[in-house]
């Protein structure tokens, strides 16, 4: 059996393999995963099948740097080369309406109906993975700039939006307000962009809730963009003023709360810079 490094080739059409199978999991269609890595065999260069099986799970790792869905059976496998990383990028970029595919629909019973949405602990330095997966993960998201490619997925962004909306309603609703939740307002939808937050709502005791929703298909640690405009309201009503990062959003979403200050939880780097003549 070979132990070579991986062509360019073998990447591609074991790539190509994990996003069928990937498809129909998402779908909930059934599938076969030993028959897909027994179909992959004569395909490859003498591979066995414990090694395909193992590239499949670093496939899935690749995809947790990228802040996308993987196949949950594959459970990631971190050390992978950058070559695989390549391929999946390939893969992505031959089919564009994959990173698009989620723009959830409003829930069928109506946003006010809609369940509240999970809301757990941020991530720290407690809860981080090894070091060494942490910086592969960081390192990918850094090379492919998710943060900017969730940022501009707007399908994504105001489905995210939408759905913190019916959970703001639906938890005040539950909590007998039902004069509060009428008054829950979508302000980046209604008024447009510049208000610094999304949403507008309140606590069951009636103080304000202002709130600023980021959303991405990936884990709980994929990085996201924060305006200036953002960051200067979230320190001028920091009373009022919370983002709600919402993750895996297109699978079974879940939500963490940060609170000003925002570099206490997170790392702030500059994207761009501002000219002025002098």
């Amino acid at each position: 059996m070979s132990n070579g490094p991986w062509t360019d080739q073998e990447n591609d059409l074991i790539v190509a393999d994990y996003f069928a199978m990937l498809s129909d999991d998402i779908c909930g269609r059934p599938y076969n995963k030993a028959a897909h890595r027994r179909g992959l065999l004569p395909l490859l260069n003498d591979r066995s099948e414990g090694s395909v099986e193992f590239k499949h799970q670093n496939i899935s790792a690749v995809l947790k740097g990228l802040g996308e869905d993987w196949i949950s059976g594959y459970k990631p496998a971190f050390n992978f080369q950058m070559t695989l990383v390549d391929a999946v990028a390939r893969w992505l970029a031959m089919n564009p309406v994959w990173l698009g595919r989620h723009a959830a629909a409003p829930p069928p019973t109506g946003l006010a109906e809609a369940a509240p949405i999970w809301i757990g602990p941020p991530p720290t330095l407690s809860n981080q993975p090894p070091p060494q997966e942490l910086e592969q993960m960081l390192h990918i998201a850094r090379k492919f700039d998710v943060a900017a490619r969730d940022e501009r997925n707007r399908a994504l962004g105001r489905a995210g939006e939408e759905r913190v909306l019916a959970h703001e309603r639906a938890v005040l609703t539950s909590l007998g307000r039902d004069d509060l939740a009428n008054e829950v307002r979508w302000v980046s939808e209604e008024d447009g962009d510049g208000a610094g937050y999304d949403i507008s709502s309140f606590t069951p005791e009636g103080a304000s809730r202002l709130i600023e929703v980021k959303t991405t298909n990936g884990w709980e640690r994929t990085p996201f963009h924060i305006s200036r405009n953002e960051l200067a309201v979230a320190e001028e009503r920091r009373s009022e003023w919370s983002l709600v990062r919402l993750w895996n959003f297109s699978r079974e979403p879940k939500a963490f709360e940060l609170r000003p200050p925002l570099d206490a939880h997170v790392t702030l780097t500059a994207t761009s810079f501002q000219a002025i003549f002098q």
